[in-house]
């Protein structure tokens, strides 16, 4: 029996609703082709669900977003993202950053300096500075607003046992980011290195952030599995949109202990660009990929990834690429139907 799949999509704001759109095609395309079922329902969040319902994230969409097996994200300016996130668990971000081979030359480095880079961004998501004790008061100094920093040890040991496992799975190395120096109550690096006990073959390498910031501009294919709490993971994370040419391609996966997931590229509502129909859609759609393969459907991942990838050799790029010489321009909707052209020839020369 061929399976069945219910995602959830959350369009958002600004090019929220332009990249989900172009992803939503390629996915009930793809499900015909690689033949499991897909349904698609769609809710409201940030200000849209505001607006609606005076909630950023309504009760009606955290019921939908129920039993479904993936949740397709696009944008929200401040409301709604950080209430799911907690919602559902969603303590585990996965960030990858690896580098399309045709679009090396778009990258802020030297191409030699990025081929081959492969790294993955683990960064704890439901906690930290985002979600710690708030506000704004005043003293005989003035007024003054504060946000605060707070993590559980628990909290810092469960995510560390996802990065050291993804890090066993690939090259053993497991860079941890830390500002301990500054923020000694928060022992990143002694946590980590305990439970690394249960994993003999994986490095731990402690690293200030700040460091680490400025490694991954001078060497970034040293680094293998990266993980970071959730401020210092946001920011570290944005400099793979630099090392691969655009953070228009970057993809990534939020999870929870039971494998149930949230995607959506890592940009956010791009509202300068917001209903012209030129947003890079291909990180929502590289969040598909990651989506089909948390789903255990490797082929239609791979067959998804090396369409894209075909589609860039022909020279087709999206303003934020900067296409030039003889690089061909083309909007969201041009190259969401050209990857759905070469899934579907891909298919025919399967079928012969």
């Amino acid at each position: 029996m061929a399976k069945a799949y219910r995602v959830v999509a959350l369009p958002g704001e600004g090019i929220g609703p332009e990249v989900v759109d172009a992803s939503v095609k390629i996915l009930q395309h793809l499900a015909k082709l690689e033949g499991f079922s897909l349904t698609i329902d769609y809710a409201l969040i940030g200000q849209p669900a505001f607006n609606e319902f005076g909630n950023f994230f309504p009760t009606q969409t955290a019921q939908l977003c129920e039993g479904a097996d993936g949740i397709l994200f696009g944008a929200v300016t401040k409301g709604g993202i950080l209430e799911l996130r907690q919602h559902f668990d969603f303590f585990i971000n996965f960030r990858p950053v690896r580098p399309f081979e045709i679009l090396l030359n778009k990258s802020s480095l030297k191409p030699h300096k990025i081929q081959g880079v492969d790294i993955l961004f683990v960064r704890e998501l439901i906690s930290g500075i985002y979600f710690g004790p708030s506000g704004r008061t005043e003293d005989e100094n003035g007024a003054y607003g504060y946000h605060t920093m707070k993590y559980y040890d628990w909290q810092i040991r469960r995510i560390a046992k996802v990065a050291l496992c993804k890090a066993q799975e690939r090259r053993n190395l497991l860079t941890v980011a830390h500002k301990e120096n500054a923020l000694p109550q928060i022992p990143w690096s002694r946590l980590v290195q305990e439970e690394a006990q249960h994993f003999p073959d994986v490095t731990v390498e402690p690293m200030l952030v700040d460091n680490l910031a400025m490694q991954l501009v001078r060497e970034p294919k040293r680094f293998d599995v990266i993980l970071a709490g959730n401020l210092f993971g946001d920011i570290l994370s944005d400099i793979g949109g630099a090392l691969v040419g655009s953070i228009g391609l970057l993809p990534s996966a939020s999870l929870n202990e039971h494998g149930f997931g949230l995607y959506e590229a890592i940009h956010g509502t791009a509202p300068d660009i917001a209903g012209k129909g030129i947003a890079n859609p291909l990180g929502t759609i590289g969040a598909v990929i990651l989506m089909l393969q948390q789903w255990g459907e490797i082929q239609a991942a791979t067959t998804l990834l090396q369409a894209i990838e075909r589609v860039l050799a022909q020279g087709y790029r999206t303003a934020d690429l900067a296409p030039q010489g003889q690089e061909i321009l083309a909007n969201a909707e041009t190259l969401t139907g050209l990857i759905v052209k070469q899934l579907s020839e891909q298919a025919l020369v399967n079928k012969k």
